[in-house]
């Protein structure tokens, strides 16, 4: 039985901001000028063109460089990037790893359409898993299953910078769509890797927050512990001393994030834990490319 969210995830198309590679066939209503194999006709070249599309005979006879163009349908690869640390098992319901796993899902259903080719990382400190990228359904229930299985323990805190080269590392043959899960709890310094990650490639961000994490509640004394480091500390929330350093420190940590976004020129997509994931996608999709500053 097909659902309503499955009759509008088929409606749904995502937008590129920017020129990628793709050579195959896909069921797009509109083509591309790239790299495919029907010639359809010559221009001057211009800064942003490929030198390998330069027509050298025209070239040389205009005494200005030419470039070839032919026709190309969208095809493209896409690549789910996966923050799986302590930090993402944490909120409510099954936590911003669950909210991360529905999005990445949806997102690998939604561009896997035509065609598309769809690959995952899964980062860990302690380990992470490379899906290398297919078409078809069997490739999304694989990536269904191993964001699905339970993530080993870890006590260290993230390490988003080796995540962000790590995928650049695993896409550098292939211009792509990459699709950036995390909720930025990690050491400070990330944005450089972040930076040259989309200089290559269309990166979407998404930060999955819970709203716990952006003000504390108000429920007497409680046991908090850290998800990454395993320390554990008793706290009274009503404590209006502790409430107010602590949103403080949120603000501090969201300027340092948002500076950090701005650095690597990209702008984040915001999801909490008590969103609506349809809703969520939907707002994602009509905004796509846009999402590069």
């Amino acid at each position: 039985m097909t659902t309503p969210p499955d009759r509008l995830l088929r409606r749904l198309e995502w937008r590129l901001g920017r020129r990628l590679d793709g050579r195959l066939q896909g069921a797009y209503r509109t083509v591309w000028h790239g790299t495919g194999i029907d010639f359809t006709d010559l221009r001057a070249y211009v800064l942003q063109d490929d030198v390998r599309h330069i027509d050298w005979n025209v070239t040389a006879r205009l005494d200005e460089p030419y470039i070839r163009q032919y026709t190309e349908d969208r095809e493209l690869t896409a690549w789910l990037v996966v923050d799986r640390s302590a930090s993402m098992r944490f909120g409510r319901g099954g936590g911003k790893d669950s909210v991360a796993t529905e999005l990445a899902i949806s997102l690998a259903r939604l561009v896997s359409q035509g065609g598309n080719r769809v690959g995952a990382v899964l980062f860990d400190n302690g380990r992470h898993e490379i899906i290398p990228p297919r078409p078809g359904r069997d490739q999304i229930l694989r990536i269904t299953r191993s964001l699905t299985a339970v993530p080993e323990k870890s006590s260290s805190v993230t390490d988003l910078s080796e995540m962000f080269k790590l995928a650049a590392l695993t896409t550098a043959r292939r211009r792509s769509l990459i699709f950036v899960m995390s909720d930025f709890i990690a050491e400070p310094g990330w944005e450089r890797a972040l930076a040259m990650l989309t200089h290559r490639h269309e990166v979407v961000v998404i930060r999955v927050v819970d709203p716990s994490e952006m003000e504390l509640p108000d429920v007497g004394l409680i046991l908090v512990e850290d998800a990454e480091t395993g320390e554990q500390l008793l706290v009274d929330t009503s404590d209006p001393l502790l409430r107010g350093r602590l949103a403080t420190q949120v603000t501090a940590r969201e300027d340092q994030v948002a500076e950090g976004m701005r650095k690597a020129g990209v702008a984040a997509h915001r999801v909490t834990t008590d969103q609506d994931m349809l809703a969520a996608l939907i707002e994602m999709v009509r905004t796509s490319g846009r999402g590069r500053r």
